[in-house]
């Protein structure tokens, strides 16, 4: 059977390595020059190499699966270490907070942290440990639109646990009533960040989120995040995947009408045959750009997009041993922050994510220096004065930073001035950059957002509902964004295409 993958981001990727390890005749077109879509580097002049994407790797089992249903040992091919800690917190009252990966631990010294005593933190952990077991298997590893996935009786036994969920409760609401400390209200609530969604309209299932870094763990591929590509890439080769880049699929082919059915995908003006066609592209463009007759599915295509992010790469001429890989500085008032996002702007607060992989992957930068992966969310792209916006942020960006950074550095002797005469090399991206170089619609992060309890069943289906021998996957379809989701939603749509 013949397969096309359009799209060699991450979930393509992996969807071409199973569909391969299957028996299809697998051939992947992608538009850039090379894998890994949001997951792709870069360099900077001076010996500075980012991952231009996701910094935060969590679930490696679900890389480790590729390679072994293809009957070899991951080890020899793809490598990580788990984290100690998994982020260090900064807020403006001057508390400072490293998370630590292991459960026990965070409980213990979060209760010497904050005023939460460590049985009312035990029970919020348990409690996000409970959400997932019992939806988290049923809900990120089946198709939700499948009438098989609804008569699984782990599935029925979910849907009486309903009303202990907090579907009916926004993740801020559920974390408000759980802790009476701000501060650790607004660390958990930043993990509506992840899907790109808002804490105070997120439900509170989404309070499971935490469950997966402190009790599966945080890791980082030892090469940095691009490891991951680079390993599914490689793999698929072995398997005898044929990788087209810098070759843009025009158009999917179908029949029309009724019982419509797939017939191959257009490239360059030539249109070439397949049985099975898998699109990696954002769901809005695909069918804006490469389904202009078929039917479009107008509420799923209307839903709220996802935040977006401005990011400043930059590569520092000194180290900040204040630092780790993963840190937040956080913003004096949350909700506003988020308000302004809501209505397409950015606060004149923002909190702010700093990534810094040189900490545990020394060849990301010259000795002794680093590279800052500075991130920001920002609302998506809706013709917005990106230019004003972006030239305004950087500066809160560095004068916040450079108040949080450097009197610990006057403290400890070292000279210390402006943060600015650190940077040696720059680049920017804003979210009309990430929609131009990845192909997200409007540079949303994670497609559509997770705002309403519904959201989750919102999301576009992993197949077409019109046009048989078509699936679709990635950030912006079921079951989300993100590296493990959209490693789950290529193992979704393995397990619906026919098998050869």
């Amino acid at each position: 059977m013949k397969t096309a993958v359009i799209g060699a981001g991450i979930a393509g990727l992996a969807a071409a390595v199973r569909l391969a390890a299957q028996g299809h005749a697998v051939e992947v077109f992608e538009a850039a020059d090379g894998p890994g879509g949001k997951l792709h580097q870069f360099s900077l002049d001076g010996g500075y190499r980012f991952d231009f994407g996701p910094s935060l790797f969590t679930m490696p089992q679900y890389v480790d699966e590729l390679f072994e249903l293809a009957g070899e040992d991951p080890r020899d091919h793809f490598n990580y270490v788990r984290l100690d800690e998994v982020c260090r917190y900064w807020w403006p009252d001057g508390t400072r907070f490293t998370a630590p990966a292991d459960t026990d631990d965070l409980v213990r010294e979060a209760a010497q942290t904050f005023e939460v005593s460590e049985p009312a933190m035990r029970r919020f952990m348990d409690k996000a440990a409970e959400k997932y077991e019992l939806t988290g298997r049923t809900f990120l590893e089946k198709s939700l639109h499948k009438i098989g996935t609804w008569l699984d009786p782990q599935v029925a036994y979910a849907m009486l646990k309903i009303p202990g969920l907090d579907l009916f409760r926004s993740m801020h609401d559920v974390h408000a009533a759980a802790f009476d400390d701000p501060r650790l209200v607004q660390l958990f609530d930043r993990f509506a960040t992840y899907n790109g969604s808002n804490p105070y309209k997120a439900p509170g299932l989404l309070s499971m989120i935490p469950h997966f870094e402190h009790h599966f763990g945080a890791y980082l591929p030892t090469g940095g995040m691009y490891d991951i590509t680079t390993a599914i890439y490689e793999l698929g080769q072995r398997l005898g995947v044929r990788y087209h880049f810098g070759q843009r699929v025009d158009r999917i082919l179908h029949t029309a009408g009724a019982g419509a059915q797939v017939k191959g995908v257009r490239v360059n003006g030539k249109d070439i045959p397949f049985d099975t066609v898998v699109c990696n592209m954002d769901v809005w463009l695909a069918y804006d750009r490469l389904l202009p007759q078929a039917n479009k599915p107008g509420i799923t295509l209307k839903q709220q997009k996802s935040t977006s992010a401005v990011i400043f790469y930059w590569g520092i001429d000194r180290e900040f041993a204040e630092l780790g890989l993963h840190n937040i500085f956080f913003s004096r008032d949350y909700a506003s922050e988020f308000d302004k996002l809501e209505g397409g702007d950015l606060h004149d607060d923002v909190t702010i994510y700093v990534n810094v992989s040189s900490k545990l992957v020394p060849q990301d930068a010259p000795p002794g220096y680093e590279n800052w992966f500075v991130m920001v969310n920002a609302p998506a792209h809706a013709g917005q004065d990106w230019d004003s916006l972006v030239r305004n942020l950087r500066d809160r960006v560095l004068r916040t930073l450079g108040e949080r950074l450097l009197p610990a550095l006057r403290r400890n002797n070292e000279e210390s001035g402006n943060l600015e005469d650190n940077i040696r090399a720059e680049r920017i991206v804003r979210p009309p950059d990430i929609e131009s170089l990845t192909g997200s619609h409007q540079g949303a992060l994670y497609g559509s957002s997770s705002n309403n309890r519904m959201a989750a069943f919102l999301r576009h289906p992993n197949f077409s509902r019109n046009i048989d021998g078509l699936y679709f996957l990635g950030g912006s379809v079921h079951p989300g964004g993100g590296v493990p989701l959209c490693l789950l939603s290529a193992k979704i749509v393995a397990d619906l295409v026919k098998v050869p």
